[in-house]
């Protein structure tokens, strides 16, 4: 059975994909959001020197 031109052959597909792409943006948007605390911790941070890089992308 095809609802709106779509067989489960074609879900079987997407459902996935759909699942690993949300991870995969969500997974950089956090990723993003951490670059603002990095070399800043308590316990890890130090000082760089100019030209340094950071410690993690």
């Amino acid at each position: 059975m095809a609802i709106f031109g779509i067989t489960r052959q074609y879900l079987y597909f997407a459902v996935p994909m759909t699942g690993f792409m949300l991870g995969w943006w969500l997974d950089r948007m956090e990723t993003e959001r951490m670059t603002l605390f990095r070399d800043k911790s308590a316990l890890f941070g130090r000082e760089l020197k100019p030209g340094d890089k950071p410690s993690w992308p």
